[in-house]
């Protein structure tokens, strides 16, 4: 069976892990290799062929939920070698911990230190694997997770700019208005306008 399928992604807000993908990721169809990816395509062609209540929420998470089996079943079938990139450093328990504390709390005024605490690692050796797994320095990361979600929260909900700002880790409005202006070239309530 062949199935291929497509996600519209705005570039401004696509996920480093996508960047190490190939243009045309091949998983073969193994009998019993991967059977929660089978399972998936079994719920997702049952519900396109017999629509029933509630396939308008289902399909999309199915949709959802493939891709990331699909993402699972590539990159286990990548080489041990790879020194580098996001499948590494999501399998590196103490670079996932640091990543898992910041993508759950944002907002809170993380330091190069902190997030190695987080990481059980000391600070040095922490911003040199980090910077060596994912190709930018710890706070940097950081900075480009708070304001992808703070897009997604403009695009989202109709949260005041002042709630976004505090969600996000910044103390005042106005300095969130310049990290987002920085970072989409454009002030964040001009972004939600035009989104």
């Amino acid at each position: 069976m062949v199935l291929r399928g497509a996600y519209e992604l705005d570039p401004a807000l696509i996920h480093p892990l996508l960047h190490d993908l190939p243009e045309l990721v091949h998983i073969p169809a193994h009998l019993g290799r991967h059977p929660q990816l089978r399972a998936a395509v079994d719920l997702l062609t049952a519900e396109l062929a017999h629509p029933g209540l509630g396939t308008d929420a289902l399909i999309p998470a199915l949709l959802d939920t493939l891709l990331l089996y699909i993402l699972r079943g590539w990159f286990d079938r990548q080489p041990a070698f790879r020194a580098t990139g996001w499948a590494v450093a999501l399998n590196d328990p103490a670079i996932a911990a640091a990543l898992q504390a910041m993508h759950h709390r944002p907002a809170r005024p993380w330091t190069v230190a902190a997030l190695a605490a987080e990481a059980r690692l000391s600070r040095a050796p922490f911003a040199r694997r980090f910077t060596t797994l994912l190709g930018q320095p710890p706070l940097t990361y950081l900075t480009w997770w708070r304001m992808t979600t703070a897009a997604r929260l403009l695009r989202q909900t109709d949260a005041p700019l002042s709630a976004i700002a505090g969600e996000v880790g910044y103390a005042s409005e106005f300095a969130f208005a310049n990290a987002f202006k920085r970072r989409y070239g454009a002030a964040p309530g001009r972004y939600r306008r035009q989104v």
